[in-house]
């Protein structure tokens, strides 16, 4: 019952996040609810610092990344608010006493639980002491999987911004790749496909060689970090950058773990690292597509043989991120990872 209505709040948390409009990832960001240019907030270390932050539970100085995810707002300061502080509740054993008259929910606590992890959402203290867990000021230095807002960047591409994401020590996209180029298509020739799942390439596009490369190996013209379509200091991932990345998040439940947690058929997907893997579905050298919206699959710079080039799949009945080869005229997604 207890580890029920812990996994229910940290999915409410994660659902809220991507609604927030103060969350500069989440679905609803607003921009002009930053702070202003002149402000010492509006520097690329933002999610670095502590700012004051004004919540149902009241207002105090915590990171940006617990503002974010708790929902709440930053002010220019905690003083003005006649709420009580919410570190101040931490520091308190009892919180919120039973039968007070106070109007204020209950305090509001970043949470070290007992294995170590940190979850970066806000819960009441009440649902800290139950889970066993410890009220702390920071997630800093958390053994928690869960990604902080300053693991992800971005990179602007061929006229448009793709989010990226730090996991472990690699740097990935994370979005498909939507570069339009020759031999590029969307799935069913639809541009709104193109622009909810990215484009589609056969293997010789996606590592910009030449045709004849589809029907033989071309081993000399392959690089150790093959740029191929990807920006400048990016490039396709090896067969290998793929294993460390399910390697990383756990090789069994890896395509649970990868998936965005909207966008699939089905599945109880958790993005819990921030890949947001989408599934393009795939195309066929005869103009023919499949399975958009139930299976992803994504290129690597790895050939199996003349005809035949290594990718990763994810599909929509499955935890695992399955590694195969396929027909390099084949039209798959594409994921870039930093060199």
């Amino acid at each position: 019952m207890v580890l029920g209505l812990f996994f229910a709040l940290l999915l409410f948390g994660c659902a809220h996040e991507r609604d927030n409009p103060y969350d500069p990832h989440g679905d609803s960001y607003n921009p002009g609810l930053y702070p202003s240019s002149g402000s010492p907030l509006s520097s690329s270390s933002l999610f670095s610092v502590l700012v004051h932050c004004r919540h149902a539970a009241g207002c105090a100085e915590i990171s940006a990344e617990a503002c974010f995810a708790s929902g709440g707002q930053m002010v220019a300061s905690c003083s003005e608010s006649s709420s009580s502080h919410l570190l101040d509740g931490v520091s308190s054993s009892g919180g919120v006493s039973e039968g007070s008259s106070s109007s204020l929910p209950p305090v509001m606590v970043l949470c070290r639980l007992s294995d170590g992890t940190c979850p970066l959402t806000l819960i009441s203290q009440e649902a800290c002491d139950m889970f066993g867990g410890t009220p702390v000021q920071s997630c800093v230095g958390s053994s928690s999987s869960v990604p902080s807002s300053s693991s992800y960047g971005s990179v602007v591409y061929g006229g448009q911004t793709y989010r990226t994401v730090r996991i472990g020590e690699q740097v990935w996209f994370a979005e498909n790749l939507n570069y339009a180029v020759e031999g590029s298509k969307c799935y069913s020739n639809n541009s709104a496909n193109c622009d909810k799942y990215g484009s589609l390439y056969n293997w010789v596009t996606a590592m910009n060689l030449p045709a004849s490369c589809n029907s033989s190996t071309c081993s000399g013209q392959i690089q150790s970090k093959h740029q191929g379509i990807c920006p400048a200091g990016w490039h396709l991932p090896s067969d290998a950058e793929w294993t460390t990345l399910t390697n990383y998040v756990g090789s069994s439940p890896a395509g649970t773990k990868l998936k965005a947690a909207s966008g699939w058929s089905s599945g109880n997907n958790t993005d819990e690292y921030g890949f947001s893997a989408l599934p393009g579905g795939y195309g066929t050298s005869d103009g023919s597509f499949y399975n958009v919206g139930g299976y992803g699959n994504w290129w690597s710079a790895n050939q199996y043989n003349s005809h035949f080039a290594y990718y990763r799949s994810m599909n929509y009945d499955s935890d695992v991120a399955y590694w195969y080869y396929d027909f390099k005229s084949n039209l798959f997604s594409v994921r870039c990872v930093q060199d």
